[in-house]
């Protein structure tokens, strides 16, 4: 099971500092997991300008020029954030039983360690 999955509330725990025009302290949702490369990319971090070659649509409209769009960062950069205080915890497991439809289950489910609330 992995700690950290799309949609989670996340802070960047290392590199250069805001004042340094860093991203560390920055908390941003997960927008994807790259799980082969051991990366994500979060909103609003790791902006990055692309330069993209002038073309036209099939409408003749033009594209292109230059765009910003957030760029992966590496897992082991990132913290889950705790939802009850909002700092960046470790995360745990613990397994739970689950009855659906008349059968139990016995199911992982991920926690904050700080708090010990569910994430």
């Amino acid at each position: 099971m992995a700690n950290i999955k799309k949609g989670d509330l996340v802070q960047v725990i290392s590199g250069p500092s805001q004042k340094r025009g860093g991203d560390r302290g920055k908390q941003g949702k997960v927008i994807e997991v790259l799980k082969e490369q051991n990366r994500v990319v979060v909103e609003g971090v790791n902006y990055v300008t692309k330069h993209v070659k002038v073309g036209q649509t099939q409408r003749g409209t033009k594209t292109g020029g230059i765009e910003t769009h957030e760029s992966p960062i590496h897992i082991s950069n990132v913290a889950l954030v705790d939802p009850k205080s909002k700092k960046p915890t470790r995360v745990g497991f613990r397994e739970e039983v689950v009855e659906k439809d008349g059968v139990k289950k016995t199911v992982r489910v991920r926690y904050a360690k700080t708090s010990g609330e569910d994430i």
